[in-house]
């Protein structure tokens, strides 16, 4: 079976290779994730506002790994971007606004992909 929804930075292989076939682990950390990230965005998005550029790199660099995991590359690349140019001596507002609407324009489509694969396994459907 596949873990790649078509057309999206969204790759559960390695969720699935550690979860060991247990669906409740996979539920679980989907919940974190669904938790955490909206929480993130929303960080960064008030700390860009603010031209808070630690903020907004801090937020940012602890949403990294979260992607990775998720099989998200592409999100993790894009954030990490954010991550640097906010470290910047003089950050660029503009580059680093344009970058986090690019992820979180996909960080939003998969997190309703998540929800449906969530709800799938609590169902009993893989």
């Amino acid at each position: 079976m596949s873990h790649i929804a078509p057309g999206q930075d969204l790759d559960l292989s390695f969720l699935y290779d550690i979860a060991d076939g247990s669906n409740e682990f996979i539920v679980e950390s989907i919940d974190m994730f669904m938790q955490q990230t909206p929480e993130l965005l929303q960080a960064i998005t008030a700390a860009i506002a603010d031209k808070n550029w630690l903020v907004a790199s801090q937020a940012a660099h602890k949403l990294k790994p979260n992607l990775g995991f998720f099989g998200m590359p592409v999100s993790q690349a894009t954030i990490q971007e954010v991550e640097i140019a906010a470290k910047a001596d003089t950050p660029n507002a503009e580059f680093i606004q344009s970058k986090f609407n690019e992820v979180k324009a996909l960080l939003y489509d998969n997190l309703i992909s998540l929800t449906k694969i969530k709800g799938d396994l609590e169902a009993g459907i893989n």
